[in-house]
């Protein structure tokens, strides 16, 4: 079993829910035995309290660390500044907003022993049905086009070994970040596998994601894959 482990969250105007995700997060890692983690909260330039209230938290347990973006530079940005910063063997991530049950966490943890990325998929999504309907065409597409099998590609839900993003530098800006590090893992060879998790309605705040993030997501996936499977190979 593992033993240390840094749990990151990129948070945006996150204010009503960096509370329980903390404790939840604490309660994740020392339910599963773990005591060396760290919880990251990475502030993508907030215009609410989401920053100071991390802050309050760190006052109360040293684990529970702050990064602040100067502005908004989008949630890709937040995860590589999570990941790059992350001090630990295993990195996990999830988002702020308190739709997973992060308990589910220790049942991934035999997992990524044998694996180098362990990847949630939701068994049934509390999302509006045009985006259950976007996501699926996407996942769709993203799985043929880098032929990633895994069902749920931009479930926030994930484990990896740190070695992943030694090799990985994530050169999205938005939300094609999860499409990006898996596709990578599987040109460099990565071993990945899936799990399933409780997806549960958010209660606070709202999701950044808008339908309008579909154009220029599908067009960082063309460019994605000119990078890695056309620009790489004639660097050989």
């Amino acid at each position: 079993m593992i033993s240390e482990i840094s749990i990151v969250f990129p948070a945006y105007n996150e204010e009503g829910n960096v509370d329980e995700a903390a404790r939840r997060a604490v309660a994740a890692a020392e339910s599963a035995g773990i005591d060396d983690y760290e919880v990251i909260f990475v502030d993508d330039g907030s215009s609410d309290s989401t920053a100071e209230k991390v802050e309050a938290l760190h006052g109360k347990n040293e684990k529970i660390r702050l990064i602040r973006h100067d502005g908004n530079k989008g949630y890709a940005m937040a995860l590589k500044t999570g990941f790059t910063s992350a001090t630990k063997k295993y990195i996990f991530y999830s988002d702020a907003d308190n739709q997973f049950d992060l308990g589910e966490l220790k049942n991934f943890l035999p997992a990524i022993e044998d694996y180098d990325m362990v990847c949630g998929f939701r068994i049934y999504r509390f999302d509006p049905f045009s985006r259950l309907v976007l996501s699926w065409a996407y996942n769709l597409l993203a799985r043929i086009i880098f032929r990633i099998r895994v069902r749920d590609i931009d479930c926030a839900f994930k484990l990896f070994r740190r070695e992943v993003f030694d090799r990985i530098d994530i050169e999205s800006k938005k939300f094609f970040v999860d499409t990006e590090i898996l596709a990578k893992g599987k040109k460099y060879g990565m071993t990945m596998t899936e799990i399933g998790v409780r997806h549960y309605p958010r209660t606070e705040g709202s999701s950044t994601v808008r339908p309008s993030h579909v154009i220029s997501t599908i067009a960082e996936l063309v460019e994605m894959w000119f990078r890695i499977y056309v620009h790489s190979d004639r660097g050989k």
